[in-house]
C-alpha cells in the first residue's frame, strides 16, 4: 500500500471519508490542494475497518520519509470494544502507545520520531460513525426537518426497512439531506455548499486533532 515518499498520510475506513475531510479542512481555511500530489495530506481509502489492522500500520510506520501518520475509523455500536481493536493493532509497532483515547482525539509520538494520531467517530467518546459526526453540523434552523427526519427513518425501520440498525445514523442524515433545495446531496457536498455548519464547535474539535496531528 505505501507508494514513495509521503511526509504526511491519513487512513480511513472508506471513500466518504476520503472525500469529506479535504472539504471540512478546506471550509475553516486551510487550503488542501487542487491536486493529489499538491494535497497537505494524503488519504487512504482501506476498503472498510477490517483491513485497518496490525500489518497494515506497521507497514505505514516503516515507509521512507513518513513523518505523520492518522487514522480515523468509526466508533460503530461500540466505542470501547473498537478503541480497545484499534489499540491492539498499534501495540506491536507502537508498545508504548496510551491506554486511554480522550475526547480531543489521540496524537502520539513513536519511539521512531514519528507523529501518530486516533480519531473515532464521532468524537471518542460516543457510539456512531461519519455521518453521526456531520448531523452535529445541522445548522440551527434546520432543527424542526432534522427532528422529521429521524423520525421518518425510525417509523420506516419500524414498517420493514432493511438497513442494519447500525446504519441508523446514515439513513437519518441521508432522509434529511434528500428534503434540501437541491435534494440529494452527498456528505461532502453539503459541506462544500455550507448546507452544514463548518463551523460548528464539535467539527473545531476535530480541526483541532487534525491541525495539530499534522503541524498545519
Amino acid at each position: 500500500m505505501v507508494k514513495g515518499y509521503v511526509a504526511k498520510k491519513l487512513l480511513v475506513e472508506g471513500q466518504d471519508d476520503l472525500r469529506v475531510i479535504p472539504e471540512l479542512i478546506e471550509k475553516n481555511g486551510i487550503r488542501w490542494g487542487d491536486k493529489k500530489k499538491e494535497a497537505i495530506v494524503l488519504i487512504e481509502d482501506c476498503g472498510g475497518y477490517e483491513n485497518i489492522d496490525a500489518n497494515l500500520i506497521s507497514t505505514e510506520l516503516r515507509a521512507s520519509g513518513l513523518t505523520h501518520l492518522g487514522v480515523i475509523i468509526d466508533a460503530d455500536e461500540d466505542l470501547s470494544v473498537r478503541w480497545i481493536s484499534i489499540r491492539n493493532a498499534c501495540l506491536p509497532s507502537i508498545p508504548d502507545i496510551p491506554e486511554e483515547i480522550s475526547e480531543t482525539g489521540l496524537i502520539h509520538v513513536t519511539n521512531n520520531g514519528i507523529k501518530f494520531g486516533i480519531w473515532i467517530m464521532p468524537d471518542n467518546q460516543t457510539r456512531g460513525m461519519l455521518e453521526t459526526f456531520f448531523a452535529y453540523m445541522i445548522k440551527d434552523e434546520a432543527e424542526t426537518i432534522w427532528q422529521y427526519a429521524q423520525e421518518v427513518a425510525q417509523e420506516a425501520k419500524n414498517k420493514g426497512a432493511s438497513f442494519k440498525d447500525s446504519y441508523f445514523d446514515k439513513a437519518k442524515i441521508y432522509s434529511w439531506l434528500a428534503w434540501q433545495e437541491e435534494p440529494g446531496r452527498q456528505l461532502h457536498q453539503a459541506i462544500k455548499y455550507k448546507i452544514l455548519n463548518p463551523q460548528h464547535p464539535k467539527a473545531q474539535t476535530f480541526l483541532i486533532w487534525f491541525k495539530t496531528l499534522y503541524d498545519l
